[in-house]
């Protein structure tokens, strides 16, 4: 009876037990709601397949779905100084670095890369909205200058994804002031007779639209992107009247001229380096010779994928659960 009770018992049950479905495994579109499940939603870069929504995308995995076969080599940057205004508001300045760079793993809200892209050198730098919403400090102007050094020094055009809320009050006219700054980063890259592409992601307004987002030979947004220096709730209750369906989105502003191309995420490579190529007088890649980007999809998803409940059972109890 032992035996039974403390041996058989167990591993019977065992056997039929219902695994746990890890918590990350699906994802609510913000747009059309739908569910969709971890590994096709890394495999779309974050597009919703149902709607098209543009979901937020990390820096790493924009340079690793980019660059050819995920490879790169990360620029370093100065350290800026740490809190030069000693600001305080609900916390210390100092404070809230230490907290976005621990849910974020980076020292800033922009980091930026070497490596090639349809064979093509070139230098990306990224914007980070999750790091204190991207907001346009002393390291945000250290890593675009970093960057278009870079290009200058290696004949690479600099390629930006821009993701930002504006300047950072916490550095008060320290961060207005990288607004020239970044400015005379572009120019540096212009004047060599290299390209400078701009990437426009939602969202990008401030004094980042008003500096070198705005600055690119080529301008390119994601779909339905927010770009504009004051918001469109701030512009209505100014001028008390209300604006046009899609101001200040993607495509009202490539109708309006400030854009050269809206492109899907999943299509922007393969446009990038059409761009590279032909601005550097570089021939077009020939159809299926264009290298393989890096993919999002690790081994570890495998796992969890493999571990997780049927996809019909799992997604009943992800909507049970919200």
């Amino acid at each position: 009876m032992n035996w039974i009770n403390n041996v058989a018992l167990p591993k019977f049950n065992s056997f039929f037990q219902r695994r746990e479905m890890p918590d990350n495994l699906w994802r609510k579109c913000g747009n059309c709601e739908q569910m969709i499940f971890h590994r096709e939603l890394k495999e779309q870069l974050y597009v919703c397949g149902h709607c098209g929504h543009h979901m937020r995308i990390s820096p790493r995995e924009r340079l690793e779905s980019l660059f050819d076969h995920g490879g790169y080599e990360q620029i370093e940057t100065p350290e800026p100084i740490a809190d030069p205004l000693n600001f305080r508001d609900e916390k210390r300045y100092t404070d809230r670095l230490r907290e976005a760079r621990k849910s974020t793993q980076e020292k800033e809200a922009m980091i930026a890369a070497y490596g090639p892209i349809g064979e093509a050198p070139c230098v990306v730098a990224v914007q980070d909205f999750s790091f204190m919403g991207g907001s346009m400090g002393m390291g945000v102007g250290d890593a675009l200058l970093a960057a278009a050094e870079a290009a200058v020094e290696k004949k690479a055009p600099l390629i930006v994804f821009t993701a930002a809320g504006g300047a950072r009050m916490q550095e008060g006219i320290l961060s207005l002031m990288q607004m020239p700054r970044s400015t005379i980063a572009v120019q540096m890259v212009q004047e060599a007779g290299l390209p400078y592409i701009s990437i426009i992601t939602h969202p990008t307004s401030g004094g980042v639209t008003a500096s070198f987002a705005m600055l690119g030979d080529v301008q390119i947004a994601e779909p339905n992107a927010l770009i504009c220096f004051a918001g469109p709730r701030v512009i209505e209750q100014t001028i008390r009247e209300k604006l046009p369906e899609g101001f200040q989105r993607s495509e009202y502003l490539l109708e309006h001229g400030m854009l050269d191309m809206v492109a899907d995420r999943r299509e922007l490579r393969g446009e990038l380096v059409k761009a590279i190529r032909m601005l550097l007088k570089l021939p077009q890649l020939p159809a299926g010779a264009l290298p393989e980007p890096g993919s999002l999809v690790r081994d570890e998803d495998e796992e969890i994928a493999t571990n997780a409940l049927p996809a019909p059972e799992a997604e009943i109890q992800a909507k049970a659960a919200e």
